[in-house]
């Protein structure tokens, strides 16, 4: 008997504040993925399964961010399903969602980390005390969000008590600013593909200088020579296998002008227009975008026909 055919099913929108971001993901992957697999675009818009889903014809590959969509919750309800999906696992995305468990826990592998601090809303630090460890130059961030929603670049007392105060949910993390060059490496099967260096006309990546166009210079490859170069994608690929990722991610460093390089985070389902970061980092390693989509969906599609063939054995 010969192994079906699966059909793509690409999940866009979701419930989080990267909802847009991720509906123009969405539209993206699916016009590409259309040109190799049968594709369907699925909207979703609750923090459920859509209908029409079947683990016998489809394979999930999500555009989703943020809430829900990242963090194991989505893949949660996939597994109870049967539904195979590209991406990180359950584990793997609740553990890279939690921006200081994947400090620790890429620290543990000998990767440099940012000093910070978590806090939940309810139990805000107060600002001395936070410029007694840290300095005045910090970053005030959620701790489980992605697309810079919420992110503060604070360089004085007056601006950290005002960024406090605006907190009123969630969990929050504040490190110190690190002053350097920051970039991001598309991770495929494993292995590190191209390092995009990220150059902020205003010098902070906010959310504006990430989808206003004109705002941000992109260097791809990245200005390093070959050791350097080296270095930086295997900690990739390092941080990578240290949070258990599976099929692809993009991780984000900074190399500081003290010339160390501090992880800053792991995306596992990143921005996924054709600009975005990693498409970036995989045309700089001979993969357009087409090229790209296939590549990450062909990792679960692997997985669906074994699947099917050990079933039909």
């Amino acid at each position: 008997m010969s192994t079906p055919r699966p059909i793509i099913a690409v999940f866009a929108g979701g419930t989080s504040a990267e909802r847009e971001v991720s509906l123009g993901s969405g539209r993206a992957c699916a016009i590409a993925l259309a040109r190799t697999f049968p594709t369907r675009l699925f909207e979703i818009n609750a923090d459920a399964l859509p209908a029409g889903l079947d683990p016998a014809r489809h394979v999930v590959f999500s555009t989703l961010h943020g809430t829900f969509g990242e963090d194991g919750g989505m893949q949660r309800l996939l597994e109870g399903a049967g539904v195979g999906y590209a991406g990180c696992d359950v584990a793997s995305s609740a553990l890279t969602m939690d921006k200081t468990v994947t400090k620790e826990t890429v620290a543990a592998r000998g990767l440099k980390i940012i000093p910070g601090m978590v806090f939940p809303s309810s139990g805000k630090p107060a600002a001395d005390e936070v410029i007694a460890r840290f300095g005045e130059h910090v970053v005030v961030k959620p701790n489980d969000q992605g697309s810079s929603v919420g992110l503060r670049i604070v360089g004085a007392h007056s601006e950290l008590v005002e960024a406090l105060a605006a907190i009123d949910r969630g969990n929050w993390l504040i490190e110190k600013r690190i002053f350097g060059r920051e970039l991001a490496v598309g991770v495929l099967g494993g292995t590190a593909m191209g390092i995009v260096e990220i150059r902020p006309k205003s010098g902070v990546y906010d959310y504006a200088s990430k989808y206003t166009k004109g705002l941000t210079e992109y260097l791809c490859p990245a200005p390093f020579d070959a050791a350097t170069t080296r270095r930086i994608q295997q900690a990739a690929e390092t941080a990578f296998a240290a949070c258990g990722g599976r099929d692809y991610a993009r991780v984000d460093f900074i190399v500081g002008d003290d010339g160390q390089l501090y992880l800053l985070e792991i995306n596992t389902l990143p921005g996924m227009k054709e600009t975005s970061l990693l498409p970036m980092s995989a045309r700089s390693a001979g993969l357009d975008f087409t090229a790209l989509v296939r590549e990450m969906a062909m990792l679960a599609v692997q997985r669906f026909r074994s699947v099917a063939a050990a079933t039909h054995l």
